[in-house]
């Protein structure tokens, strides 16, 4: 089982989203727990993303301390933004 940690700039993005989907992203963060399907980003960046209906979820994974820490949230076109594409 993993610990969940937010990056400092996490509540910026996860302040944008209606109630709705802050539950769903809720639902989302408490199955990362646990081994859930996960894809690594390209371009050679540190994070993994899952997909919350139109939004991404994007995090870091510490083997050694079994943490993920969250970065993001938001739609495809802040998600490319984020990644500076």
């Amino acid at each position: 089982m993993y610990e969940i940690k937010f990056h400092p700039s996490w509540d910026i993005y996860f302040s944008k989203l209606d109630s709705t989907m802050k539950k769903r992203v809720m639902k989302k963060i408490l199955q990362l727990q646990y081994d859930i399907p996960s894809r690594h980003l390209k371009q050679g960046l540190p994070y993994f993303v899952v997909e919350v209906g139109q939004y991404r979820l994007c995090f870091s994974i510490d083997e050694k301390s079994k943490t993920k820490t969250l970065y993001f949230v938001g739609d495809h076109k802040e998600y490319e933004k984020w990644l500076g594409l």
